[in-house]
């Protein structure tokens, strides 16, 4: 049987390195929202998908707001967010049962295409996982930050074997709920770290450049380029 497929929308942050008077993922980004345009993002490329969207508590009212006043009516479960990234996917989880599919997106990257995402699905339906990377493009230098002054490490990296990793990243919602049972820890960055603790093996995915994560200003005029650009 196909697996239905969930999307979680992860919008729990405050943004406050964007220096705004509301939270980065209801600044306007071309005439909407830039969440309501990651929700249509995804609703477009996955038109049967459930949409789970977590948010900051005290930000939850102003969202039902909008969507009241806008007419905007995707449907969608809100769910409260957490502490951090990881409670607020944890919590989202509550609402995805076995033998699904699980796509965890941050909601402040609304660029993404729906070509790599329905890619991203068809991976993670055959090898239970898939996360979008794209290799790194500037030379990369280790330093240490010795009170505020920086010197060089003499660690090297190669830059050949660096990837920069993005979302949305997309699991059997099995995997994904067990890896969430454990405790937290301040390495969990991202899905994939919390499921690479449990020692399950991740498939990854070329991503894509525009595909970029809105977290301060100087982001929010890139992306405000690129849609333009795009008409």
């Amino acid at each position: 049987m196909e697996r239905e497929i969930y999307v979680i929308m992860v919008a729990g942050g405050s943004g406050a390195r964007m220096g705004a008077d509301i939270p980065k993922q209801f600044l306007d980004l071309g005439g909407h929202p830039i969440l309501r345009r990651s929700i249509d993002l995804m609703t477009s490329a996955l038109p049967s998908a459930k949409i789970i969207t977590v948010l900051p508590k005290e930000y939850i009212s102003y969202w039902e707001d909008y969507c009241l006043k806008s007419n905007y009516s995707v449907p969608q479960m809100v769910v409260k967010g957490g502490i951090t990234r990881f409670h607020s996917v944890k919590n989202a989880l509550a609402k995805v049962p076995d033998g699904a599919i699980v796509a965890v997106h941050d909601a402040v990257r609304p660029l993404v295409s729906a070509q790599l995402v329905q890619e991203l699905v068809r991976t993670a339906a055959e090898t239970g996982s898939a996360i979008p990377v794209v290799p790194a493009v500037d030379t990369l230098r280790i330093l240490d930050n010795n009170d505020g002054r920086l010197s060089s490490s003499p660690e090297t990296l190669d830059r050949s074997r660096i990837y920069a990793v993005q979302t949305p990243q997309v699991f059997h919602s099995e995997i994904l709920l067990k890896a969430y049972d454990q405790a937290f820890d301040t390495a969990f960055t991202d899905d994939a770290t919390v499921v690479e603790r449990n020692k399950i093996p991740l498939s990854y995915v070329l991503g894509e450049r525009f595909n970029i994560k809105i977290t301060t200003a100087e982001d929010l005029f890139l992306a405000k380029a690129i849609i333009q650009k795009q008409g």
